[in-house]
């Protein structure tokens, strides 16, 4: 048995989608309000806020993935994110099942540097705080040793269906609605995204290789790394719109964050739009070679074709 915690996201249910049709392992989904993806997966639910209801939901596990997430919501991570791995681990733990753990990168530096496995910790803001803890936190256990424990991370998403992030909000939505794409602070800077269903596949493969744990490992993604005027070329491209964008300043998203929910949650990662932001999934790469990853092409003309 394999169970998913935080079943409700475009990670966890390309995820669930993986395990079955690659793995053939039975499945269990665990949210608060818990939906079948395939038809053989059975549902528990569960707020991974209660100890003993996250206790219950993975007895029984083999292994249990992470991929909880919450809204952009500063107050909602410093308040729950941690109580909710907190209880997973202990759960994880109690029922004697591999641990793997979806991460993003929010606690790097954001600066030029490419960031690998082995890149420090250095959080700019309160997100990025709550992660570099929560990071800390697995860290811990796996040097324990009770269990078999891995990191899976990723960057910032891009993909179809109900993907979450900023590139999806300012450029592919607005595209999807006829408006002019948007691009924050600089439009000329190299940047990392990796696609959602690849970072599902990438955790699917990971939590079933039993030398992958005990490690943290950067999810795979495509060798280019292009610069925004050329992602949103390409994506412009793709839903045959004029490829034209408008870039946001610094100074107009500080201004626009005093009225505007999504830029006020993005205010501490502009620092990263003003280098190239670069990460480095060598490591993946080189222990599965067989790995397709998709190309940007491929993906935004999937997402566009689903519209």
């Amino acid at each position: 048995m394999q169970t998913i915690l935080g079943a409700g996201g475009q990670i966890a249910m390309e995820l669930a989608r993986e395990l079955t049709g690659a793995h053939s392992t039975e499945l269990r989904l665990v949210s608060r309000n818990p939906r079948k993806v395939n038809e053989t997966d059975t549902v528990a639910r569960a707020d991974l806020l209660d100890a003993s209801q996250t206790a219950a939901a993975v007895a029984g596990s083999d292994v249990v993935y992470f991929t909880a997430g919450l809204p952009a919501n500063t107050a909602l991570w410093e308040a729950q994110f941690p109580t909710m791995l907190r209880n997973a681990l202990d759960a994880a733990r109690a029922a004697g099942a591999a641990f793997a753990y979806f991460d993003n990168t929010y606690m790097y530096p954001q600066d030029n540097r490419v960031q690998t496995e082995d890149t420090p910790f250095a959080p700019v803001g309160p997100k990025g705080r709550v992660r570099a803890a929560m990071a800390a936190m697995v860290l811990e256990e796996m040097s324990r040793g009770d269990i078999p424990m891995l990191i899976a991370r990723a960057p910032e998403f891009y993909g179809p269906g109900r993907t979450q992030s900023f590139t999806n909000a300012l450029v592919l939505e607005r595209l999807k609605d006829g408006k002019r794409p948007l691009v924050p602070v600089r439009d000329d800077k190299r940047r990392t995204l990796i696609w959602t269903p690849d970072a599902s596949r990438g955790l699917a493969l990971l939590g079933n290789t039993p030398d992958a744990f005990g490690q943290t490992w950067h999810l795979p993604v495509a060798t280019e790394h292009p610069t925004y005027r050329e992602f949103v070329t390409e994506a412009a491209a793709a839903f045959g719109r004029e490829p034209g964008y408008t870039v946001l300043p610094k100074w107009l998203l500080s201004a626009t964050a005093l009225v505007s929910p999504l830029v006020r949650e993005m205010r501490e990662l502009l620092p990263r739009y003003r280098h190239d932001n670069i990460f480095d999934s060598t490591k993946f790469a080189s222990r599965f070679p067989e790995f397709a990853v998709t190309s940007y092409r491929d993906g935004l003309g999937a997402i566009s074709q689903s519209q």
